[in-house]
């Protein structure tokens, strides 16, 4: 048990490198989405969410492409990509960008 947790300290993606602290930041982004989900949509910015939407999936594309592979930090974005487009969704609806299907159906 000891060994194993030894190697996994001495990693290339280990607690002693930025490969595994990074991430671990990053996941403020997911906690600061969830936490905003209860909030208005009125209070959302559509630009920053919109940035942040973009942020992510070129993030999720550098924790693929880095050697070694950060799952870590793919995990991370993609969780961080799903939070913004639900939040982006909100925005867009309590904007009226998009609407919804028995609206459409109760114009006609």
């Amino acid at each position: 048990m000891a060994s194993s947790f030894r190697a996994f300290l001495n990693s290339p993606v280990g607690p002693k490198t930025s490969h595994f602290w990074g991430p671990v930041a990053n996941w403020g982004f997911v906690a600061a989405g969830l936490v905003d989900m209860n909030k208005p949509p009125e209070m959302i910015s559509g630009n920053l969410t919109g940035v942040m939407c973009v942020y992510s999936v070129l993030f999720m594309r550098f924790a693929w492409m880095v050697q070694p592979r950060n799952y870590l930090l793919l995990s991370c974005h993609a969780s961080n990509e799903v939070v913004q487009l639900c939040q982006l969704s909100r925005w867009a609806k309590g904007n009226g960008y998009l609407s919804e299907k028995k609206d459409k159906a109760s114009s006609k």
